[in-house]
Formats: C-alpha cells, sequence, structure tokens
C-alpha cells in the first residue's frame, strides 16, 4: 500500500513540474516538424530535390567549416541517415554557438569594460620571467578573454563542500557594500537556507545583495515564485535564459558558472553549487565529493565583471562600475603568493577557451598531470593530448565518480576509458560514492579550478568560469587532495573493460552521439 502511494505521489510531482509540460511541448513540435518534412519530401518531388541539394550544400558546409570533427560526424551520420529531413535538422539545429541576442548583449558588456581589464603590463612580463610555461597561456587568456593575470592576491583551496560553505558563511557576515551570487543551481534545503538568511539580513540593512541563477538549472529545484520572492525580502534576482517551451537553440546555452562576490575583496567558485548535496546534508550518489576555491585581493575584480557582464546584459539595473571595484588596502594581513588569473568561457567565442587551457596543460607537462572530473567525455583532440602525454612519460591520473549520477553518462565515460588506458593514462573511480570536482593540477607549479567539466555541455555550449593558479600554495593544496582521494579510488584496469560484443557496438554508438549530450 505504502508503496502504490509513494508511486502515486512521485507521479503527481511529476506532472507538477514545469520541467514535464515545457519537455513535452518541444517534442510534441520537433515530431511535429519531422512528420511535415516526410510529408512534404512524399508528396512533393521537388521538395525531394530541394531536401538533396540542402543535404549536399550542408555536407559541402560541414567539410569545410573549422568546427570539431565528432561534432561534425554526428551530422554526417544524421544527413546520410535520414537524407529526407537530415540537412533541414542540421540548418536549424546545427549551430553550436550561442544566439545572436545573447551574443550581442554580452559581448556589448564585454566591451564595454575592456578600459577597466586592461593587462598589468609589469606583472606579466614577471611571469614571464618566472614561467616561461605559464607566460603562453596568460598570454592566451588575456587575448582571446581580456582577464588579465593578477598578483597580490591569496587563494584557499576547498578540498569538500562543507569546508567552503562554512567559510563562506562567514564572509557573507561579514558584507558591508555588496553580494553577488550566480549559481547553475540553487535548491531549498540547509545551504540555501543559510545562505539566504544572511542575504536577507544585508539587504534590509541596504546592502546590494543579488542572485543569478540558470532558469534551465534551478526548474526542478525553485519553486515558481522564487524571484519575486527574494525581491520582496530586497534582494535582487535574475533568472538566466528563461526556459520556454518552443524549439530554440538558445535553450542549449546555460550558465553553468558558480560564483560569490563579496564586496570586491572575496570571490568564491568551483564545482559546488547551492544544494545539499554539495556538503552531504542530502545523500543522492553516495558521498559527494566536490572542491571549490576562494580569492582575496586584486584578482577578485575579474570575478565581479564576469557577473556585471551579464546581470547588466539582461537587466535595467546598471550603475557604475567602479564603485565595485576591490579595496586596494584589502586587507592588510592577506598572505599573497604566486599569481593568478580568473576567466570566463562562453559558446559565442570563436573557439574552446576552457579546452584550449586544458591542452596546454598536458601538452607542456613534464612530470604529471591530476585531473578531477564528474564525466569524461571528450572529442578526438582531447583524447589523444591525454594520450600522448602517457606516452611521453607523463603521469596522467585521473578521478572519475564510482558511483553515477546520470547512467547513460556514465556509460559514455566510461566508454572513453579503453583508449586512454591502453596509452598509459591512469583512471581511478571514487568507490564512495560520486565526485563533481573539476580541476587540473600539474608539475607543482599549475593548475586550474572551476566549473569547466570535461565533456562537450561545458567545453562548447555552457558559460563557464575558472582560476588558473600559477606557482601559489593552493596548487599543492589541490595535489594533496588529489592523492589523498587517490586512496579511496579502485583504479579501472583494462580487464574491468572486457565485455561483449552488443556492449562493444553500444559504447561505438554512444560514443558518435556523445557531443549532443
Amino acid at each position: 500500500m505504502d508503496k502504490a502511494m509513494d508511486k502515486a505521489m512521485n507521479k503527481a510531482r511529476t506532472f507538477e513540474n514545469p520541467i514535464f509540460y515545457t519537455v513535452s511541448a518541444v517534442a510534441i513540435q520537433l515530431a511535429f516538424l519531422v512528420c511535415y518534412l516526410y510529408f512534404l519530401s512524399s508528396y512533393s518531388k521537388i521538395a525531394g530535390i530541394s531536401y538533396t541539394i540542402i543535404n549536399i550544400l550542408v555536407l559541402l558546409f560541414l567539410i569545410s567549416k573549422d568546427d570539431n570533427p565528432s561534432y561534425k560526424l554526428i551530422w554526417v551520420v544524421v544527413i546520410l541517415g535520414v537524407p529526407m529531413i537530415g540537412g533541414v535538422l542540421y540548418v536549424l539545429f546545427g549551430n553550436k554557438r550561442a544566439s545572436r541576442r545573447l551574443e550581442m548583449k554580452i559581448s556589448e558588456e564585454h566591451d564595454h569594460y575592456l578600459p577597466l581589464m586592461q593587462s598589468n603590463v609589469e606583472i606579466g612580463s614577471i611571469v614571464c620571467g618566472n614561467n616561461r610555461r605559464a607566460a603562453g597561456i596568460t598570454r592566451y587568456l588575456q587575448h582571446k578573454c581580456s582577464f588579465p593575470v593578477w598578483e597580490n592576491t591569496q587563494s584557499t583551496y576547498f578540498p569538500i563542500g562543507e569546508e567552503m560553505y562554512a567559510d563562506m558563511l562567514a564572509e557573507l557576515r561579514k558584507a558591508e557594500k555588496f553580494i553577488f551570487m550566480e549559481y547553475f543551481i540553487i535548491e531549498p534545503g540547509v545551504m540555501w537556507d543559510g545562505i539566504y538568511a544572511i542575504l536577507q539580513e544585508k539587504a534590509a540593512k541596504g546592502i546590494d545583495v543579488r542572485v543569478m541563477y540558470d532558469d534551465l538549472g534551478c526548474i526542478p529545484t525553485l519553486p515558481k515564485d522564487f524571484a519575486d520572492t527574494l525581491k520582496s525580502k530586497g534582494i535582487k534576482c535574475l533568472p538566466f535564459n528563461p526556459v520556454m517551451p518552443f524549439l530554440n537553440l538558445a535553450m542549449n546555452n546555460r550558465d553553468h558558472r558558480k560564483i560569490t562576490v563579496i564586496d570586491g575583496n572575496v570571490a568564491f567558485t568551483g564545482g559546488i553549487n547551492l544544494a545539499d548535496e554539495y556538503i552531504n546534508k542530502k545523500v543522492k550518489h553516495g558521498h559527494w565529493k566536490d572542491t571549490g576555491v576562494k580569492i582575496q585581493g586584486s584578482a577578485v575584480w575579474s570575478f565581479t565583471v564576469m557577473f556585471l557582464e551579464i546581470w547588466n546584459a539582461f537587466s535595467n539595473d546598471s550603475k557604475a562600475i567602479e564603485q565595485y571595484m576591490p579595496d586596494p588596502n584589502y586587507p592588510r594581513s592577506v598572505t599573497a603568493d604566486g599569481f593568478v588569473l580568473p576567466f570566463a568561457d562562453s559558446p559565442d567565442k570563436s573557439e574552446t577557451v576552457s579546452q584550449n587551457v586544458y591542452l596546454d596543460i598536458l601538452n607542456k607537462a613534464n612530470d604529471y598531470v591530476y585531473i578531477f572530473t564528474p564525466y569524461l567525455i571528450i572529442d578526438s583532440e582531447m583524447v589523444n593530448a591525454l594520450r600522448m602525454a602517457a606516452k611521453r612519460g607523463v603521469d596522467v591520473r585521473i578521478i572519475t565518480p564510482g558511483i553515477p549520477d546520470k547512467k547513460i553518462i556514465f556509460r559514455v565515460t566510461r566508454a572513453n576509458y579503453e583508449p586512454l588506458i591502453s596509452a598509459g593514462v591512469r583512471i581511478f573511480q571514487y568507490t564512495p560514492g560520486f565526485t563533481h570536482a573539476k580541476s587540473f593540477v600539474s608539475d607543482d607549479e599549475i593548475a586550474v579550478v572551476g566549473t569547466i567539466n570535461m565533456d562537450f555541455r561545458s567545453l562548447y555550449l555552457h558559460y563557464e568560469c575558472g582560476l588558473l593558479l600559477i606557482n601559489t600554495e593552493s596548487i599543492m593544496q589541490l595535489k594533496n587532495d588529489f592523492t589523498t582521494t587517490i586512496s579511496k579510488c579502485v583504479e579501472v584496469t583494462p580487464g574491468d573493460l572486457k565485455q561483449n560484443f552488443f556492449w562493444h557496438l553500444f559504447d561505438a554508438v554512444i560514443r558518435v552521439f556523445s557531443p549532443m549530450m
């Protein structure tokens, strides 16, 4: 009886969930479009000839286009597999870049802030002189993203979400001017309730408090009136790229960033969203291993600009940005070491900035590269870089989840193990549960901590952010966390990957279509 009641309640919740209606509406529209195109091709020779011409033109365009080969392969398969509609579907849905509206608005704001984001030539020269390897990637990020490299900044690494949450609460309580928060997922519970109480208190005192969240990421977790509730408490709130129940390629472009900025002097980022599983107050997939980083000092300015670029692009609440700049005297007790470079990535750029950062670390590694990632859904270029690094004698190790959050995605991740392990890459699965951390660390001198998964959505479709660390103490904190975490993992061996012909075939198919996942 209890099971029947639970089943009925789960069904009721499904039908109450807005995402159910959105997905259903889009599926119906897509089905209608496919049927309509088939109908035209069946009853009109002109339509059939037109489809053939479109397919040929699209194939020629794909072959000549400077794009990811794995992504092009999918559409070649679709066009050849369903020739009546394949080319038309590519014209409608094949573009990975952000919608023109999103792109133009954010680009305008970015250009507006460029004069305030000029690179510090002196600091760049110091980096070049001390670390030729890091100099190249900092030049690239400064040129491509316009975010400078900073000193006078202290970084602190958090090996688990609970530690970062405790520190975040302490820093939020100190806020005197403003609080900016931008997250992919927010869910009511212990974590959010603790933060929300402080935000209400600060807003009541006249402090500028803003919360931005991804609308699609939060559809399953937030009530419809969430934004209105926050506004009624004096907290400014903005859902990013609101979901519409219509066929719209822009729905692919999500804000996957996790940023908190306090008074322009303190910032947090990493893999940790504002939901209870991230601090292990709710068990979803075993123990949740996530990581983050806090910076204090000059480099916080870059995260402030990242937030304001998107906020001001889609709201009417635009103020003089200079008032949000860091206090140059904050705080005198901060112990700065090394250099840091916060950077943002987005689908409106002409290349995959985050992937290029990862590739640069792999291609220039001498001793080791250690990687945390929840997903391993990568293209041939990344596979080759990982394999080549291992073949050069670099100790390449990757920690992935032991308990998946999405079974089909976990299957695609495992489908990429065999070519890597055969080349000498060592892969470890976190047996206590799910690891959501996203980081690279190499040779005790360079690292990245951020929101960027090793999958096509993060590398090609989402708005992301990361923190490049150069010769900081936090790099060793990250390395030590990795080696400690490995003791809780089981290494994947070639014998673990043996399976029958049909599973091999299934893996081959899902690897081809993995760029769409």
